[in-house]
């Protein structure tokens, strides 16, 4: 009688080589999944790293080049603005006294006070502009105190600050093409600040 061969064997054997075949996969992919994670978590390290490095510190602004520098007729719109409250930008040809503008100064203004402001800006000012809409009465005082101490320390030279309803931090303080805003004023920033940028402007020779 003739024996016929089992066909074991060869099923055996490529069952076996795909067994091998997929734990190769299945290591490669482990692999993979290792490197990438590593990956990643580098390249977060390194973005933290550099997000430390380039972010403004205190005393630096964020530079916001102005969309113009031209004057316009006293009366009509001022701007449009890169920024609110405004960095730069179309502007009247005359500025507001330097001082600290109460709530109250508003209302005897001329219409659109940043028209001027922006020309203040041109001249090297620095202004504070303050919110104390969300801030109770105490609040309010405080924030106007230390801003007029960071003022006086400066002598009132070239440096403003004016209440702005628009404002969604309490307060935000610009120069020519640049500005920081504050969520809890910090009157040691503030100082850094005005050292850094006050007459850094196009016109800084200007009173």
């Amino acid at each position: 009688m003739i024996r016929m061969k089992s066909a074991s064997k060869p099923d055996s054997k490529s069952s076996r080589r795909r067994q091998m075949h997929a734990r190769r996969r299945q290591q490669k992919l482990i692999t993979n999944l290792i490197w990438g994670g590593l990956g990643i978590a580098v390249l977060t390290v390194v973005g933290v790293l550099v997000w430390q490095a380039v972010r403004p510190a205190a005393g630096e602004a964020v530079a916001v080049p102005a969309n113009s520098d031209q004057h316009v007729a006293v009366g009509t719109p001022p701007g449009p603005y890169n920024t609110d409250p405004p960095t730069g930008g179309a502007h009247y040809a005359e500025t507001l006294p330097a001082k600290f503008y109460e709530e109250a100064d508003v209302a005897s203004l001329p219409e659109y006070p940043q028209g001027y402001l922006v020309h203040n800006l041109e001249h090297g000012y620095v202004i504070f502009w303050y919110n104390c809409e969300s801030s109770d009465d105490t609040d309010c005082g405080n924030l106007k105190e230390q801003i007029r101490g960071v003022m006086e320390e400066f002598d009132g030279f070239k440096v403003a600050a004016f209440p702005w309803k628009a404002l969604d931090v309490p307060v935000a303080m610009t120069s020519w093409d640049r500005i920081q805003r504050f969520e809890s004023f910090d009157p040691a920033q503030a100082r850094a600040f005005v050292r850094a940028n006050r007459n850094r402007a196009p016109e800084p020779n200007a009173p």
